[in-house]
């Protein structure tokens, strides 16, 4: 009895422990959510998770003590990102479009807790976010078929935001029309260029001709309100949904693997980690021979894989380029600080729009 009675007492001297470590923890979850709604980054990190769970659980050296204290790990982790999810539930996110457009269906995947708020182009979301209108922007950077979103990638380059992370969303193209609207009784198509361009088979196989919407929204919302039959719109099942138009036919666009990248635009710049293994940057060179090859040098030299590099006009000089590259490995680490460096050694201006663990498919 008095080995019982001792097992309560230490019991209840632990659960008192705990309860004020537990005040802690939460006092600097709430740190965590601050963090992450000022840099636009979502609640779930499983790769995060993965780590914590993998480090504290080593510690313990009975096996079946561990497995509970997984469960243990794992229930407080549950806790931290619901209490998480109702600090974010007032993040405002900017995207281009309205209600049912492709970048609306991502920005709600990637923070169900915010609020997604559509403008009218990708300048002005990008704009909301400069003036505090919203926390952050999901904007496309890239389409699989039909290739960069040379908009978005000048708006990084002469803004001051920066890229906080990268998600990749199938996208699933759909002809749309009004009740009674065939394939023969369409005669038009309406959509973004992008959209237009990934069904480009599709239209000409059909003969329809096409005309230009700011997003893919806005073409299925004029085509609902203009009552018509020889007009259709290429856009997502829920813009179809959204403005009670007919899918006529579905998955219509060229390539079945039809993938946008979007990134996160944020004021603040996410801190860079060792962990990190993805970075995006900007730069420009000097007008000399040789001065391009030099900076894609020192990006490997220091064993960085540069996975992507675009050039775009500058549009201050004639002829001058920015350079758009991605790379595969951390700036936080020694080599990394070091390649940084040399790169502004050779350039005439380098900026680190973001680095990050990796891309996550939504």
């Amino acid at each position: 009895m008095a080995d019982l009675n001792k097992a309560r007492e230490d019991i209840n001297a632990i659960d008192k422990q705990m309860a004020e470590l537990f005040i802690k923890r939460m006092d600097a979850v709430k740190i965590v959510a601050e963090y992450k709604k000022e840099h636009g980054v979502p609640v779930t990190d499983a790769a995060r998770e993965a780590e914590v769970i993998k480090r504290n659980s080593d510690s313990i050296a009975d096996d079946d003590y561990r497995s509970y204290y997984v469960s243990f790990l794992q229930n407080n982790m549950e806790l931290s990102k619901a209490f998480q999810h109702r600090l974010l539930d007032g993040m405002r996110v900017a995207y281009s479009g309205v209600t049912g457009a492709f970048a609306n269906i991502v920005a709600k995947r990637v923070f169900p807790d915010g609020t997604a708020v559509g403008y009218g182009d990708f300048a002005a979301a990008y704009e909301a976010v400069v003036s505090g209108e919203c926390d952050c922007a999901l904007l496309p950077i890239e389409n699989s078929f039909n290739g960069d979103v040379n908009k978005v990638l000048d708006l990084a380059f002469f803004g001051n935001l920066y890229i906080t992370g990268i998600y990749e969303a199938e996208i699933v193209q759909n002809l749309l029309g009004n009740s009674g609207a065939t394939l023969s009784s369409i005669k038009t198509v309406m959509s973004h260029p992008q959209a237009l361009g990934q069904c480009a088979a599709y239209i000409e196989k059909y003969g329809f001709k096409t005309e230009e919407a700011v997003n893919t929204a806005v073409a299925a919302k004029y085509v609902a309100e203009s009552g018509r039959t020889d007009i259709a719109a290429i856009a997502s099942e829920e813009a179809a949904e959204e403005f009670s138009l007919t899918k006529i036919e579905g998955h219509i666009n060229q390539n079945s693997n039809n993938t946008t990248r979007f990134a996160v635009f944020s004021r603040a710049e996410r801190v860079k980690s060792v962990n990190d293994n993805h970075f995006v940057m900007l730069f420009t060179v000097k007008n000399a021979a040789g001065s391009l090859g030099r900076a894609v040098s020192v990006i490997g030299e220091h064993g960085f894989n540069l996975r992507a590099l675009k050039s775009r006009p500058t549009k201050e000089l004639m002829w001058d380029y920015y350079f758009y590259a991605e790379g595969e490995g951390s700036l936080a680490t020694a080599q990394g600080e070091k390649m940084l460096k040399e790169l502004c050694d050779c350039c005439n201006s380098v900026k680190v729009l973001g680095s990050f663990e990796k891309e996550i498919k939504v």
